[in-house]
């Protein structure tokens, strides 16, 4: 079997650890610690993120979609594949790295979408792109942790408290969808989404583009009314 190597590491801002990117053959792997957060086989849930969120708002003439998190690129390649010509996308990337490796030792994996005239990298904290915009997106995607609970960084609680999910809800235009994925479920914070206003869906998908793998958890939370 051929072995990993590792290509390069990235600190997480606020103490949030060190992340290694690794690479076997033409398989990727983001890891932060012995976790492996994503691989570059498994693309299947992170893709429904993105077309499950089109899938809502089809009907909005130029959608604007902004992406949380960067990752390996396969929420945004799925928009892509999706959205309209007509479309925006800001994808928020909180580590500088990542954008790097994007365009660097990943750039086959990205095949190009980095420099689609539709999208838009911001490098920073998503949360604060959220904080600052009212009525601004029609979808907000956020695969930014493991999920509703901060693992790679504490200050991601933030994003997923109700005041949070409340900030995510007046950035939205009316009948936006706010997305999150995660790797399991979370019965409190299915309630949090409602307690902030939102029509809530827990949808189950696999990791695989396969249907196979493990079950990921995405939340389609619908803003209603004003």
């Amino acid at each position: 079997m051929i072995p990993w190597t590792q290509l390069d590491t990235a600190i997480m801002p606020d103490g949030g650890g060190e992340l290694r990117l690794k690479q076997r053959g033409s398989e990727f792997s983001i890891m932060l610690g012995t976790i492996e957060l994503m691989n570059s086989r498994l693309s299947g849930s992170e893709e429904a993120l993105a077309k499950l969120s089109y899938e809502r708002i089809m009907s909005h003439a130029r959608p604007h979609m902004l992406i949380g998190g960067l990752g390996m690129g396969f929420t945004l390649r799925a928009a892509l594949a999706v959205l309209p010509a007509a479309a925006r996308v800001t994808v928020g990337e909180l580590v500088p790295s990542v954008v790097a490796w994007a365009r660097g030792p990943m750039a086959e994996v990205f095949s190009g979408c980095l420099d689609d005239n539709r999208v838009t990298i911001r490098v920073g904290d998503v949360g604060r792109l959220i904080q600052s915009a009212t009525g601004e997106y029609d979808a907000i995607l956020l695969d930014v942790d493991n999920g509703p609970e901060g693992l790679t960084r504490k200050a991601n609680d933030d994003l997923y408290s109700v005041a949070g999910l409340r900030a995510a809800r007046r950035a939205l235009l009316p009948n936006g969808v706010l997305s999150v994925w995660s790797s399991a479920p979370d019965a409190g914070f299915t309630r949090r989404l409602r307690d902030a206003g939102f029509a809530v869906e827990e949808l189950k998908v696999r990791a695989s583009t396969k249907g196979s793998g493990a079950r990921h958890v995405i939340w389609m939370a619908t803003k209603t009314g004003k």
